[in-house]
């Protein structure tokens, strides 16, 4: 039964693309400077399958002599550093136009149209780190129950309330109106509800977090996988960042270890096809926080779940790690780096030790993928299927 489970380790970026300086980004590097960040990073499970030999990774001082799996690092080939794009190009896309984003808020016009629209006015409308804006105007938001918005450096929309003030429902509401007007000379790629409650006095997020984005600009993997006549089943935001396209079956988590046990009970159904998996908190909990610390631990944390998910997998089935962006902890600001990621494969049928060098693209995933499950493989990418069998 032949099947690939490809887990994105959001964010793990593997330090900065050539063009890292056009982005802002020079001397990136997410896992190096997470890693420098506790007195020991202790990841026995990735070394074992080829991590620490990928070319240039931390000085090469996670390197092993004999790894299991095959190894090495994508370069992108889009113009952006979001995960949809990261996302897009691995399903085989490439974003030749970076989506729009919104440095001084998004315009009077759009706002004045949603606030229309939704019934009341709202907060905020400027970038922002989300656990920071719902301290400054969560107080002013459950007075007069105004909804907060915000935007980063990526192309997103976010919208945070406090759902014993705005029910969780109203909340993805709102974000659907606002996702029916970010279109036209006002796009945007993702629009986010951000749910919060007060706990034991502190405005915390619930996991109730929930992306609207644009529908994929052309036939992805997941498609392609599809038509193959094998299953595409997603885990995590998979589903929300391609609007749900090529997905037969989908299931949200709450943090990374639900989405590790999500994936193992996905695991153990007998399908052929695709797993898809995204691991958002390396991204979301540490990486635009700018806790290089957490970040580590969240990598530990992850790196002891893995003999489980060996021992899930079935005799053709290939395990795939990946990221889709970098999310340095110790760069400024708040938001994704220009990087390198990493790809690592491991499975039975998998050539140990074999080093896969600098991929072109991250759409070289979508090719091996395609290949291993006899579907089409987009052109972007080139497969390494022959490299590591």
């Amino acid at each position: 039964m032949k099947r690939v489970t490809l887990i994105v380790m959001d964010s793990v970026g593997v330090g900065a693309l050539p063009d890292a300086a056009d982005f802002g980004d020079i001397g990136a590097n997410t896992f190096a400077h997470a890693a420098d960040a506790v007195e020991e990073l202790k990841i026995p499970n990735l070394q074992s399958i080829g991590w620490g030999n990928i070319d240039g990774l931390a000085g090469g001082r996670f390197a092993v002599d004999a790894p299991a799996g095959a190894f090495g690092k994508m370069g992108e080939v889009s113009m952006g550093k979001d995960t949809i794009t990261g996302h897009w190009e691995i399903a085989g896309l490439e974003t030749k136009e970076p989506f729009k984003t919104y440095p001084d808020g998004f315009p009077a016009e759009f706002i004045a149209a949603f606030e229309e629209r939704i019934g009341i006015g709202c907060l905020g409308n400027y970038p922002a780190s989300g656990t920071e804006i719902i301290e400054d105007l969560g107080p002013e938001h459950e007075e007069t129950g105004k909804p907060i918005v915000y935007t980063s450096a990526d192309s997103v929309f976010q919208i945070a309330a406090n759902i014993d003030i705005i029910p969780l429902e109203r909340l993805y509401e709102i974000c659907e109106i606002a996702r029916e007007l970010l279109v036209g000379e006002w796009a945007c790629g993702r629009v986010i509800a951000r749910p919060y409650r007060i706990i034991d006095g502190k405005r915390k997020r619930t996991s109730d977090r929930r992306d609207y984005a644009v529908s994929p600009s052309g036939v992805t993997m997941l498609d392609r996988v599809q038509a193959a006549g094998k299953k595409v089943y997603a885990v995590g935001k998979i589903s929300d960042i391609f609007n749900d396209q090529g997905v037969d079956e989908s299931v949200h988590t709450d943090s990374n270890m639900d989405g590790v046990d999500k994936t193992i009970e996905a695991m153990r159904q007998p399908f052929e096809g695709l797993i898809f998996t995204n691991l958002v908190d390396f991204d979301s909990q540490y990486g635009h926080r700018r806790d290089a610390a957490g970040y580590a631990e969240a990598i530990m944390e992850f790196d002891a779940r893995l003999p489980e998910i060996f021992d899930a997998m079935g005799d053709e089935e290939l395990l795939i790690l990946c990221a889709d962006h970098g999310n340095d902890p110790v760069h400024a600001g708040y938001d994704h780096t220009r990087e390198y990621v990493p790809v690592v494969v491991y499975g039975k049928k998998v050539k140990a030790g074999t080093n896969l060098g600098i991929r072109g693209s991250f759409a070289d995933i979508d090719a091996t993928v395609c290949e291993y499950l006899g579907a089409e493989g987009s052109p972007l990418g080139t497969s390494f299927m022959k490299e590591i069998l």
